[in-house]
């Protein structure tokens, strides 16, 4: 019964939330974004660090640990490494936010044979819209990588006015050694020692209306 009475709340609450309009300038005011919690193998306390631009217009993750590798010398642990992420955004009262864009960037070292794999998603807590991302990388393979999501703006997924939810992304980088040769290590990375690879998420504003 009481389980009942809280989804009828849940519900209501959303039902009488306020809706949001298209809004194409970013807000003046500063947006501020605050880690709730960080876990995973790829994000080790202290190694991922969020940043907002100055224009408002994305956000960064910087990662500075984030690496899956497959090798003689490799921890069997080290084939798949993730990052679950909770944000608290705090955006200007009345505006609301989704996000158009994700860019995800990295890079990869794979021998002939061996593949590489990075998937994300990221959603509003309490929302069950998802949105994914995979790219695999084949063998032989040296270079920075980059995967771009990107949402048409009429499927663009915006937190609710007047209501809390918190932001989630999740990553994940798996380096599978298939045919290569067992003595050659390869590996994927989705950090940077200076700071110029980040992931960037792009906003995409809406004004509430009550």
């Amino acid at each position: 019964m009481l389980s009942s009475l809280i989804a009828s709340g849940m519900a209501l609450s959303t039902l009488f939330a306020p809706t949001a309009v298209e809004f194409d300038s970013p807000p003046s005011d500063e947006i501020v974004i605050d880690v709730a919690t960080v876990n995973g193998s790829g994000c080790p306390e202290g190694t991922a660090d969020v940043a907002v631009s100055p224009d408002n217009k994305a956000f960064t993750v910087t990662y500075s640990d984030y690496l899956a590798e497959v090798g003689p010398d490799s921890d069997p642990t080290a084939f798949r490494k993730n990052c679950q992420l909770n944000l608290v955004v705090h955006v200007p009262q009345g505006l609301t936010y989704g996000i158009a864009r994700a860019d995800y960037r990295g890079f990869a070292h794979l021998a002939e044979g061996a593949t590489g794999t990075h998937q994300a998603s990221y959603y509003f807590q309490g929302d069950s819209r998802t949105t994914h991302s995979s790219e695999t990388f084949e063998g032989a393979y040296s270079d920075n990588w980059q995967v771009t999501d990107e949402t048409e703006i009429g499927d663009v997924v915006y937190k609710p006015c007047g209501v809390q939810r918190n932001f989630n992304i999740n990553t994940e980088l798996r380096v599978n050694a298939g045919t290569s040769d067992s003595s050659e290590t390869s590996f994927m990375t989705m950090d940077s020692t200076d700071g110029s690879i980040k992931t960037t998420y792009h906003f995409s504003w809406k004004k509430c209306e009550s």
